[in-house]
């Protein structure tokens, strides 16, 4: 029989930090899909607020530190590292809670006219030019999704 996928070498268990990316791709996707006039259905709007919320408190965990010691514990903590200063990185994290809470609007049909619209998108490439530059995330082919 043939076995298709990785070989068990290759595989690791997932962090805490890898379900945040996951989260936070997905919360990307969407948002790119309502800029773009896709439809959003019953379990659609359903999983963005419930992701949404988990992508808002998640990143309020992680930089919660104020000094260097506590941002290094809390990294090693929820197994994200970043390769950006502290002042570009607490930028990075307001910018992932607006997105949180600018998905959960949208979801919820409070999302309305151009000028929100615009700045989601701002929001949006502000998170993706960060996302490409300080991180090492292999797979980037959910930046082309919608």
């Amino acid at each position: 029989m043939l076995k298709f996928g990785p070989t068990p070498g290759e595989t690791r268990a997932m962090s805490i930090g890898d379900i945040f990316l996951a989260r936070l791709k997905l919360l990307i996707i969407m948002a790119k899909a309502y800029l773009k006039n896709y439809p959003i259905g019953n379990y659609r709007k359903s999983a963005i607020i419930e992701n949404a919320h988990h992508v808002f408190y998640h990143s309020l965990q992680c930089f919660s530190g104020t000094n260097f010691s506590e941002k290094n514990e809390s990294e090693h903590r929820l197994g994200i590292t970043f390769d950006m200063d502290i002042e570009d990185e607490r930028e990075f994290h307001q910018r992932i809670r607006l997105l949180a809470v600018m998905v959960k609007a949208l979801a919820e049909g409070r999302l309305k006219g151009d000028f929100r619209k615009k700045e989601l998108q701002e929001n949006l490439d502000g998170i993706c030019n960060t996302l490409l530059l300080s991180f090492h995330i292999k797979d980037f082919e959910f930046f082309k999704v919608a």
